[in-house]
């Protein structure tokens, strides 16, 4: 991929999360439910400890970077990026509701270019972010170079999209409702590394050493069909992208599909007050670690 095709692929994602932020501090707390234990997962994986210098590449609106600052403690130090500046302005305000601020810094920009000082953390860490990386190679070179030897690089990706319903419904839907064609082999999106030995072998090629691979479910979970809906109408850049050229009542009877396939997964399980969680949706991630 040439440099401008780059460019222009990582200048219209920076547009689609810019797009989507307000959503995304509207539904946090609903995704973190779910998400919370990637979270803690990778940071188990990069062996984040009290004072470690932990790097959050595309931390979107500031995880798994909140989760890695507190873990590190006062003594430690948190430097969570992403391209979209929208994002980042939500991570930053989160951070300062639990002040931990005096130990986060952010810095805008993607994986693949941004400026990091070399041999500098002990962990990196990157959430559901690899995927969407015009060139993987330089992406995971550049975090490589920032490690310490010895420090671990941490990454979650979705798994294939049948495991992933979660995105998968609403994506294949409007897809299929639009005509939409797949995305080329190897294109930057949320399913791009759901292959465990592509992601692997992009690892080795990295430098990286002692690599694993884990899979690790993640649950999300909504009061109704409709809740569903208007969560991924809010957050999902990909499926806006789709849909981005149709007209407003084309777009809703898309919805109104999406809506009626998500019911399905209607439940008569309770959490732990007691409350019914009328849909609950099972996804896979996969989860990389790898040594310096």
């Amino acid at each position: 991929m040439s440099n401008s095709q780059s460019d222009q692929i990582k200048q219209s994602q920076r547009q689609s999360w810019d797009g989507v932020a307000s959503g995304w501090q509207k539904w946090w707390r609903i995704f973190e439910n779910g998400a919370q234990t990637i979270s803690d997962k990778l940071i188990e994986l990069a062996i984040v400890k009290p004072n470690s210098k932990v790097l959050d590449i595309a931390t979107g609106i500031g995880e798994p970077a909140i989760t890695a600052a507190n873990r590190v403690g006062n003594e430690g130090y948190v430097l969570a990026t992403d391209l979209s500046p929208q994002m980042l302005s939500i991570a930053k305000e989160r951070a300062r509701s639990l002040n931990l601020d005096k130990i986060m810094e952010f810095k805008e920009g993607d994986a693949e270019t941004i400026s990091l000082q070399p041999s500098t953390f002990d962990a990196a860490l990157c959430r559901w972010g690899l995927m969407f990386l015009p060139n993987l190679e330089l992406g995971l070179t550049n975090i490589y170079k920032s490690l310490v030897d010895g420090g671990h690089f941490a990454a979650a990706v979705w798994s294939i999209p049948d495991k992933v319903p979660q995105l998968s419904i609403p994506m294949n839907i409007a897809r299929r409702e639009t005509n939409a064609p797949l995305p080329p082999p190897g294109s930057p999106g949320p399913f791009g590394l759901a292959d465990p030995e592509l992601l692997y072998e992009a690892f080795k090629k990295a430098g990286f050493k002692n690599i694993k691979i884990e899979k690790a479910k993640v649950t999300f979970r909504f009061d109704t069909a409709e809740d569903f809906t208007r969560f991924t109408q809010d957050i999902a850049a990909p499926v806006n992208t789709i849909l981005n050229n149709q007209s407003k009542e084309r777009t809703e009877q898309i919805w109104n599909m999406i809506t009626q396939e998500v019911s399905k997964y209607t439940t008569d399980i309770t959490d732990s007050s007691d409350k019914q969680i009328p849909i609950s949706i099972d996804n896979e991630a996969l989860c990389i670690v790898g040594t310096k």
